[in-house]
């Protein structure tokens, strides 16, 4: 039977084209469900407050460095959303007079005007963004030098860096399309008009520059621009899954406000379920031998018709 047309961009694969049956399962889901999808690999937690949730994130990233060291220098790959655990990694490691000397971070992904990653002077970008909110409020004598910190400009060293550096945890969000990083969902088009690409053909995508899903401008214009969607550029470049694959854990936060309660929910499902589909890009982790889902318990939400 024909996958359906996206509901929301046509010329484009997404989560609405999956069956409807797997849709109405996650949907049902309560925030205890969740916690029943855990598996071997596969963890869910919820926390209950939003300091507590933000608190562990940060400290994700800090004990990562930690374990740094001159024979084994490691690091973390983040995001740009969520950021609200950004400045706490900064008050942490200040407080603590933790050495970063030895460690290392990437920065997930950059956007792209002009066939170029934007400079820091882009109201957007996302190296300034945690320069300003983490990196810059380190004290200096703490910071790592700035050569361990690797954003994705030169696509090739970037990639190679994660060859070079043992990234110990991807950390990211969920965007409303159900990516990690940019890794947005593929375009209907060529070969792929009828069915999306399979996951082993998405998982040999390396670091690169891409076209964003029209779901993940809007979302970006909402959460960082008040809506101003002009001011959101439409390619980006992003960390790929290739790299994805070589961190030892991928660890995914879900405060509530980047993607939604049925979104949140979807993804859980499919991942417990090991049913990778690339018109749900979250949903390949099923394949990765350690991934978290961490959520706060506000953020979950419900999932039923509710007028306004």
């Amino acid at each position: 039977m024909a996958r359906p047309i996206s509901k929301v961009a046509p010329d484009w694969w997404d989560y609405t084209t999956l069956d409807a049956h797997l849709l109405a399962d996650a949907a049902k889901l309560a925030p205890n469900d969740l916690l029943q999808l855990s598996r071997d690999g596969f963890e869910v937690t919820i926390y209950d407050t939003l300091e507590e949730f933000y608190c562990a994130e940060a400290l994700e990233y800090v004990r990562v460095w930690q374990q740094a060291t001159t024979d084994n220098p490691v690091g973390i790959c983040g995001p740009i959303g969520p950021t609200e655990q950004l400045p706490l990694v900064a008050r942490i490691v200040n407080a603590l007079d933790v050495k970063l000397h030895n460690a290392h971070f990437w920065g997930m992904d950059e956007w792209i005007e002009n066939d170029r990653p934007v400079s820091m002077d882009h109201p957007l970008s996302f190296a300034k963004a945690d320069m300003d909110l983490c990196f810059n409020r380190i004290r200096r004598e703490l910071r790592m030098p700035d050569e361990n910190i690797h954003f994705p400009l030169d696509l090739d060293a970037y990639s190679e860096s994660f060859d070079a550096v043992h990234c110990l945890v991807m950390q990211g969000g969920q965007g409303e399309v159900k990516h990690w990083a940019f890794n947005d969902p593929p375009k209907r088009e060529g070969e792929w008009q009828h069915e999306p690409p399979p996951p082993g053909r998405y998982l040999q995508l390396k670091t690169r520059i891409t076209d964003l899903h029209p779901m993940t401008v809007i979302q970006n214009a909402r959460t960082s621009g008040g809506g101003y969607v002009p001011q959101v550029p439409t390619r980006a470049a992003t960390v790929g899954p290739v790299e994805t694959w070589k961190a030892d854990c991928v660890s995914i936060w879900h405060p509530g406000h980047h993607d939604n309660a049925f979104g949140v929910r979807l993804t859980a499902l499919m991942i417990s379920k090991r049913a990778p589909d690339t018109s749900v890009p979250m949903s390949l982790l099923a394949d990765h031998p350690h991934v978290k889902f961490n959520y706060y318990r506000g953020g979950i939400g419900t999932v039923e018709a509710e007028l306004h």
